[in-house]
């Protein structure tokens, strides 16, 4: 049984299942199953994306949806890996803001806390800076804010929890985001499973767009929305002066060049949502 590791809970597993589901995998009745469902040959179970990183390590798991910080700490950031575009953060050394600490390497003897303790300890040493790396579970921004460590090792959504606690950031080694990696050697199914969900990210990011134009404004709207390689064109009954455009472009430009479709003289404009995408 092939076998891919879904995060158990928050919002990184929410957003994988609603990908999973673009992507056209049945994952409603994994949803009420708890730790496992089967799904289009494969087993999908839920577990914490570090647990999940350490099994593909292990060679247990075909793949696994999990993210770049994970990833990092269990050493299969170079395993084949889609990026999934959501679950964005970054991963940032900070000291408190009293500190004299300017930089990474005026950190030399210091006590650094951090969730990701083997990755730490290869990014200091790879600077040649010696560090006491201190695992930790749960809050890192209170531990620096008390003085217990010098500085910490954590991901960064909106800075907030770094400013309550007085902390600022001297360093920004890596940005962060969700994954879909999979062993070295994948299978059909789990080829599939890829193919199926880049599919389904290019299609979030693009609308299908049908309009009408005058025949003389084609090679214009060529320029503005080349499409895929280039619009479709068809003809209208009964019309020599309009033809029908169909053309594929990515959400955000239609709607910032909208004015410039309605400067063109182009009617009858239709959007719609895109399932799949395969160029």
């Amino acid at each position: 049984m092939v076998r891919v590791a879904v995060p158990s809970k928050g919002r990184l597993r929410e957003s994988c299942l609603d990908l999973l589901t673009h992507a056209g995998y049945g994952v409603g009745k994994f949803k009420i199953s708890g730790a496992s469902a089967h799904v289009s040959g494969i087993e999908f179970i839920e577990m914490r994306p570090r647990d999940a990183a350490a099994w593909l390590r292990a060679g247990r798991l075909d793949a696994a949806f999990i993210s770049t910080d994970t990833a990092l700490e269990n050493e299969v950031e170079g395993y084949p890996t889609t990026e999934l575009d959501f679950a964005r953060s970054d991963l940032v050394l900070a000291v408190r803001e009293s500190s004299t600490f300017r930089s990474a390497a005026d950190l030399a003897g210091a006590t650094v806390a951090t969730h990701l303790p083997a990755w730490t300890s290869r990014w200091f040493a790879g600077r040649d800076i010696d560090v006491d790396v201190v695992p930790m579970g749960g809050s890192l921004e209170g531990i620096c804010a008390v003085g217990l460590a010098d500085a910490i090792v954590d991901l960064r959504e909106t800075g907030g929890s770094l400013a309550r606690n007085r902390l600022r950031v001297i360093a920004e080694p890596h940005s962060c985001q969700a994954l879909l990696s999979t062993r070295q050697d994948p299978g059909p199914e789990v080829q599939d499973l890829v193919l199926r969900v880049e599919a389904a990210l290019v299609a979030r990011r693009t609308q299908y767009v049908m309009l009408h134009i005058a025949a003389d404004k084609v090679g214009t709207l060529s320029t503005l929305f080349p499409g895929l390689a280039a619009p479709t064109i068809l003809p209208l009954a009964g019309r020599d002066d309009l033809v029908a455009a169909h053309i594929v472009v990515k959400r955000d430009r239609l709607w910032a060049n909208l004015a410039d479709l309605r400067a063109l003289g182009a009617t009858g404009i239709v959007a719609l949502p895109t399932d799949a995408i395969l160029d």
